[in-house]
């Protein structure tokens, strides 16, 4: 951006203090006002986290979410929540956190809590940042949040679900905008986890449609990483396998995480900036001490 030629910010979330964690695994013994103070309280906290280190973008930190996707298949309709996850002793695998079972026509009538999680930073930032610093949002984009469903007759593969998915996330993404919204991160890490093994171009136009109606009236910032769960990488960790075919986002921002490949692949930055395309890097490994 001309006007702050290096920004420095969080893709979304932050840790959650150990209170945050506690609540979080015993909702049950808190009322509904008890939950709200609670999550105004956690993102007022990490706002001014954010602003002590310096950081330009602002976020929520995601403190109001379980998982950064995973809290998400409660809003939606037409699947069996999955009751208790398939592994509970010690950490699980990638391939080992929780599916959920389609069981009717995939919906989200209610939307997906990410407006209300905008309008709640609003109100808390306006008592504590100036009114030109940028809040950002992030939101998993359909082909993410579709690998944790499991395919049907209906929905045969994750490509299918992932086109049910789609509408619903644009239509987040434009009353997204519609609230006032000025950045937006659509986080998909598994398009770039699988980048080696599937169609980049077909991958490439499903992120497109999503964004399509907030092209040109918001920042859009494309998240793609290689899998850090529990510290176990998702995928190929070459972002080369991601481009050409990626520079054809119609994104204003792309991040490439680098802190964890010891900077391979570092010369794409010049390919994504030679594209009109912000380059975003990734130079901290939250699980590591060393930076």
């Amino acid at each position: 951006m001309k006007d702050c030629p290096l920004r420095t910010s969080v893709i979304g979330s932050l840790p959650f203090p150990s209170w945050l964690e506690f609540a979080a695994q015993n909702l049950d013994r808190f009322g509904t006002s008890d939950i709200q103070e609670i999550q105004d309280d956690a993102t007022t906290i990490a706002v001014r986290d954010q602003l002590a280190a310096g950081l330009d973008v602002i976020t929520d930190g995601e403190q109001t979410r379980l998982d950064f996707n995973l809290s998400f298949y409660g809003y939606l309709t037409g699947i069996a929540l999955e009751s208790q996850p398939p592994r509970r002793w010690g950490p699980p695998a990638h391939d080992q956190r929780g599916k959920h079972n389609i069981t009717d026509q995939l919906g989200a009538p209610r939307g997906l809590g990410v407006v209300q999680e905008f309008e709640r930073l609003k109100a808390i930032a306006a008592g504590l940042v100036p009114a030109t610093t940028t809040l950002k949002v992030s939101i998993p984009g359909p082909y993410t949040l579709a690998g944790r469903l499991l395919p049907n007759e209906q929905y045969p593969d994750r490509f299918a679900i992932t086109e049910a998915l789609l509408p619903i996330v644009r239509q987040e993404l434009q009353c997204l905008v519609d609230a006032g919204c000025r950045e937006v991160c659509v986080d998909e890490p598994s398009m770039s986890c699988y980048a080696h093994r599937e169609d980049t171009s077909r991958l490439v136009d499903i992120f497109n449609r999503t964004i399509e109606p907030i092209v040109g009236k918001t920042r859009i910032c494309m998240h793609a990483c290689f899998g850090n769960f529990k510290g176990r990488s998702g995928g190929s960790r070459r972002p080369s396998c991601m481009f050409p075919d990626f520079l054809q986002m119609k994104v204003d921002e792309m991040h490439l995480e680098m802190a964890t490949l010891n900077f391979t692949d570092l010369e794409l930055i010049q390919q994504i900036t030679q594209a009109g395309i912000d380059a975003a890097i990734g130079v901290i490994d939250v699980k590591s001490y060393y930076i």
